[in-house]
């Protein structure tokens, strides 16, 4: 059984008068996101806001068994936590998008979305944009989001011709939640283990941060510290943008018949 230790911590910036970061820190859904909206005129924060409030609400009726959305799909070749985390993601989509056809004032509005959902023994990580999510694994970091902006896009196809890209491009994203009627995240499912850590991100951080210092202060400290390392981190280089991160570390628990074994016979867990 996976037991999770977390803490969450947004931050406006020194140059950004609001902040369009949300996030969500869920220990009794296992649901932990970050969403970094854009648009002008708060909607950006609208967006963003719109995000974490869309994929909560899907888990919350879903632990109520209440019915959900009617946009909900399954895909049998995946487990259901991921049809879950794929349909909650659909659905902040075509809320955001909804409300940017709606209302004047939100033409044009989204944001990114970086989310983790966990099972008694799995994670399940998608992403939409370019913030990130970070697994530590013995000691090792390994960006498990996959950047969705014409540099990254560029990387791929033609990495010799990436310096032809000005630092424009860098945060130019090719998928974000409501820009259009349907979106594909990027996702992955994998098993966890006992003392593994995760971080999610803006790229407030990531822009500031490079992975191997993530690693050196996410490896020492509780969660609370390592958030408010990692954002005065961001704002002593400049705090060019809003900064927000998600610090999680990974316990497992021993099932019930080993702690009963070890109480009434002596043997070992």
């Amino acid at each position: 059984m996976v037991m999770i230790d977390s803490a969450g911590l947004s931050d406006v910036g020194r140059k950004r008068l609001e902040n369009q970061d949300c996030f969500c820190v869920e220990d009794n859904l296992g649901l932990y996101v970050v969403a970094d909206g854009m648009g002008g005129h708060l909607a950006g924060e609208v967006a963003g806001r719109m995000v974490i409030e869309s994929i909560r609400n899907y888990f919350v009726a879903l632990e109520g068994n209440r019915n959900q959305p009617p946009q909900a799909k399954h895909d049998g070749s995946l487990s259901t936590e991921a049809n879950h985390l794929l349909n909650a993601v659909a659905y902040a989509n075509s809320q955001v998008y909804q409300a940017s056809i709606d209302q004047p004032d939100y033409r044009g509005m989204g944001s990114t979305v970086a989310a983790l959902l966990f099972t008694p023994d799995t994670f399940v990580a998608a992403n939409v944009g370019d913030s990130s999510i970070y697994l530590i694994h013995e000691e090792r970091i390994e960006r498990i989001s996959v950047p969705h902006t014409v540099i990254a896009a560029q990387n791929e196809l033609a990495p010799e011709q990436r310096q032809l890209y000005g630092s424009d491009f860098q945060h130019m994203l090719t998928r974000g939640i409501g820009i259009e009627a349907e979106v594909e995240p990027d996702f992955c499912e994998s098993p966890c283990f006992d003392g593994d850590r995760f971080i999610i991100c803006s790229d407030g951080l990531s822009d500031k941060v490079t992975p191997e210092e993530i690693l050196d202060i996410a490896l020492v400290g509780t969660p609370r510290k390592i958030c408010r390392t990692l954002v005065d981190l961001a704002n002593a280089r400049g705090g060019d943008d809003n900064t927000t991160v998600v610090a999680l570390t990974i316990g497992k628990q021993p099932g019930l018949w080993p702690r009963i074994k070890q109480k009434l016979f002596g043997f070992p867990p």
